[in-house]
């Protein structure tokens, strides 16, 4: 169960071991091996609680910004989930990741800042996986909420169980966004998003699922989860 959060710094942050992790592009056919440094990962994706304690409530674009508080925060964008990270990181007195263009068509992030960003998905799907070889890390009801099984409806975080490394959803509840590109000669400035959700079938439910959607996109199944780099 989540623990109460009164503070921005008592966010639960998961400290994940590097390694490499082999990536495919099933549209492709393609596939890719990445050398990972060790990094943190969240317990949960973002709440509503932990959402509003961070920015100011009366701007938050998620249509459930002022109930059902352990539920993951939705309707974000990716764009909206990076600006989430920056704020945070300067509530913390840490250095921002993130920065961008003079027009702001270009966000550019450092990794080696100390604050919040969001995983690279390559970090997603080994934090995921926890050192399994399957597709999931667990039976699936035991571990997601999907649409077999969630009623409809979102649900709060941690209520089912979490991966070999500690991590709550990463599976099924809400999609979740990540740093990278999808294929910017063909799909643009379209970005990753990772995990399955409450809406998703059992087969999009799974650690190499991959989506893509505009950074401006926003839907009721979509959230994000905090990483940060060990510097």
């Amino acid at each position: 169960m989540i623990e109460d959060v009164k503070s921005i710094n008592d966010w639960p942050m998961i400290n994940i071991p590097g390694g490499h992790i082999s990536l495919r592009d099933d549209r492709k056919k393609t596939s890719w091996t990445t050398a990972l440094n060790p990094f943190q990962l969240a317990k949960y994706p973002v709440t509503v609680d932990f959402y509003n304690l961070v920015m100011n409530p009366s701007s938050d674009p998620s249509s459930n910004a002022l109930d059902g508080g352990h539920n993951p925060v939705v309707q974000i964008s990716w764009n909206d989930a990076v600006s989430f990270c920056n704020q945070l990181s300067i509530n913390a007195g840490l250095k921002e990741c993130y920065s961008s263009s003079s027009n702001g068509e270009v966000i550019s992030c450092d990794w080696e800042a100390d604050g919040y960003r969001l995983p690279s998905e390559a970090e997603w799907q080994h934090a995921c996986k926890a050192g399994t070889t399957g597709y999931r890390y667990g039976e699936l009801d035991h571990i997601a909420w999907y649409n077999e099984n969630a009623e409809g409806s979102i649900h709060p975080v941690g209520k089912k169980a979490p991966n070999d490394w500690g991590l709550y959803d990463m599976l099924g509840n809400v999609w979740e966004w990540c740093w990278d590109l999808y294929d910017e000669q063909v799909y643009g400035s379209y970005r990753i998003f990772r995990g399955g959700s409450w809406a998703e079938a059992e087969r999009g439910c799974g650690a190499t699922c991959r989506r893509r959607s505009h950074p401006t996109f926003r839907i009721d199944d979509l959230g994000f989860r905090l990483a940060r780099s060990q510097t």
